[in-house]
């Protein structure tokens, strides 16, 4: 049996509670998301280990498709962001982040049965990657900041202290490097902005800050108020979580950009002989990017081979309506080409994939329900349904036995069915004594027992519906879950039928995505396709106008290495931001439909 999966990955996310204890940060307004985000994956003694933050535990697996929830207790410090964990030996180590104070490390010779024995740590860090060479010296890397660089030291391995001065292994440049511009879609929300005001507005803030809370975050001296202020007033991204991999004896040093909020979260990676460099930008960059589709981000991740020596990366996918840490996980093929070059196979990465199957094969499986009618039991926000947006949804009037249809005009052959459940207005409060202090703002972690239920049916005709799958009666709370039928099913006709969602809210949905196999020809290919250079690091996309489902724009530094993708719906043109100055440019737009998909012609723009 294949194995298919889709992005988001189908697992238990758990909820946060946050409220801001800053001023100049927001209101204190108390808000109760589902988050997991910045996920560190290793294979340890025979098993995948996946470790996200505010997650209160971890997940394991033996094969990367069917995941096992586990919990972590003391001394793991599961407040602290960016959990990192590395195989050194016969164990895994863990650390994680916190600013201003000394940070420990963890580990454990069986993290599912055994807890973890902790040791000493003798500085700070934020958005850690621990990493053991082969010649078994240790090294860490750190930085998460729009005014600090990342860093990277030796450590000793036997008591994981310093061995030399930390260095800087690079600076952003958002000039040169158009994907470390922060906005959606690269466009900077606070451009036009007084920016001198607005520092001192927030520096204002900051001071009102009592001395102590001050303190722990490091704002000892005026001066250091207002560079933080600052960072908080500009535009300049945060450049942040570090992870090195080795392959063919270079090192690999990735890092995120430039806001986990947008959907240009993403991935670059530098290239260098020495583990604390110098390094170079390698050609591909960003070397993981998922700025269009369903869900966008991919940003903060990790790249490891598997038991068989192919390579995946697991990232953070952006959601963001709630909260801004609203965040999941994707996991997509990753490797390295016959020039050494890190990639990473986004194209339609939120569709379903067969984990077996080669990077940019394309998919088996096509969209079958974009765009089409559906109609619900009550409330609003049925269109949300099909609109391919996880930012919107279907909102119903009630809190259990709602449904929604979608019609898919035809009877197709349907395989995949992702329904993805949405957080509205979750009234609940922090459990007292339960909370915890978190930089600067007040968190916890629910682990409460929270069910979702649900029956999905399929109909030929409307009226007589057959049962596809039934989770009335399931002991999971799986907002992102999918349904794979391999032989597929005829119909016309899907129904959700929704029994239970966490905290006795009214149902939401923001997308119930049918996946399949269409009737009709594939589309035309893209005809009166333009691509004009804007700026340096700007690149404007277009094509005609016609009757194809959207299109695929893919894009590299040469025609055989079209690395990058930016999947678009219900438009005809989309600015690229996310272009390297003086790097050469190859562009080609690809059409698709509920039958296949049909590939452009490869344009040379510089």
């Amino acid at each position: 049996m294949s194995r298919v999966y889709c992005n988001p990955l189908n697992l238990p996310y758990k909820y946060s509670f946050q409220k801001p204890n800053m001023p100049g940060l927001g209101d204190d307004k108390l808000s109760v998301y589902r988050e997991a985000a910045d996920p560190t994956l290793e294979y340890f003694k025979g098993r995948y280990y996946l470790f996200p933050s505010m997650t209160a535990g971890f997940y394991v697996s033996s094969n990367m498709l069917d995941w096992e929830y586990h919990e972590l207790d003391a001394p793991i410090p599961v407040f602290d962001y960016a959990p990192d964990v590395r195989a050194v030996g016969d164990y895994l180590y863990f650390c994680a982040s916190k600013r201003n104070e000394v940070c420990n490390f963890y580990r454990s010779k069986d993290p599912v049965n055994e807890g973890f024995e902790e040791i000493e740590g003798s500085f700070s860090f934020w958005d850690p990657d621990l990493f053991l060479d082969d010649d078994g010296r240790m090294y860490l890397y750190w930085g998460c900041s729009n005014i600090t660089p990342i860093w990277g030291v030796e450590l000793d391995p036997r008591t994981m202290e310093p061995v030399c001065d930390k260095k800087v292994m690079f600076e952003m440049d958002n000039k040169s490097r158009g994907y470390e511009r922060i906005g959606m879609d690269h466009v900077s929300p606070k451009a036009g902005m007084d920016f001198e005001k607005a520092a001192e507005a927030i520096f204002q803030d900051l001071m009102k800050m009592p001395m102590e809370l001050r303190q722990k975050e490091g704002l000892t001296t005026e001066d250091a108020v207002r560079k933080l202020a600052r960072g908080f007033a500009g535009d300049d991204p945060y450049i942040e979580g570090a992870y090195m991999t080795k392959h063919d004896g270079k090192y690999y040093l990735q890092y995120a950009f430039p806001q986990t909020q947008t959907n240009v979260y993403g991935d670059g990676v530098l290239v260098g002989d020495n583990p604390l460099g110098p390094f170079e930008f390698a050609r591909n960059n960003p070397f993981s990017y998922k700025p269009g589709g369903f869900i966008n981000g991919a940003g903060h991740g990790s790249t490891i081979a598997d038991e068989d020596g192919r390579y995946w990366h697991a990232a953070s996918m952006s959601i963001s309506v709630n909260n801004d840490m609203e965040r999941r996980l994707g996991l997509w093929k990753a490797g390295f080409d016959a020039d050494g070059e890190l990639y990473c196979d986004q194209c339609y990465g939120d569709w379903p994939s067969d984990m077996d199957k080669e990077a940019f094969e394309e998919p088996e499986y096509m969209l079958l329900s974009y765009g089409k009618k559906a109609f619900v039991s009550s409330g609003v926000g049925a269109d949300k349904l099909t609109n391919e947006d996880v930012k919107s949804w279907w909102k119903a009037d009630s809190k259990t036995g709602e449904w929604a249809v979608i019609d898919l005009g035809e009877a197709m052959d349907v395989n995949c069915i992702q329904i993805n459940f949405a957080d509205d207005g979750i009234k609940a409060e922090i459990p007292e004594g339960a909370q915890c202090l978190v930089a600067h703002e007040i968190r916890y972690i629910d682990r409460e027992k929270r069910l979702t239920r649900w029956i999905l049916e399929g109909s030929l005709d409307g009226g007589d519906f057959f049962v596809i799958e039934d989770k009335s009666k399931a002991d999971t709370n799986l907002c992102n879950d999918f349904v794979y039928r391999p032989e597929g099913i005829k119909a016309r006709f899907i129904r959700l039928t929704v029994i239970e969602v966490p905290f006795d809210q009214n149902i939401c949905v923001s997308g119930i995505r049918v996946f399949g196999k269409g009737n009709g020809r594939m589309p035309a290919k893209a005809a009166g396709v333009k691509a004009v250079m804007k700026t340096d690091i700007d690149m404007q996309v277009s094509w005609s106008k016609d009757n194809a489902a959207g299109h695929n724009i893919v894009w590299g530094y040469a025609p055989t290495k079209l690395y990058h993708s930016y999947l678009v719906l219900g438009r005809d043109s989309q600015n690229i931001g996310a272009i390297v100055k003086d790097s050469p440019i190859y562009v080609r737009v690809d059409s698709f439909n509920e039958t296949g998909i049909t590939h452009g012609d490869v344009i040379k723009i510089r």
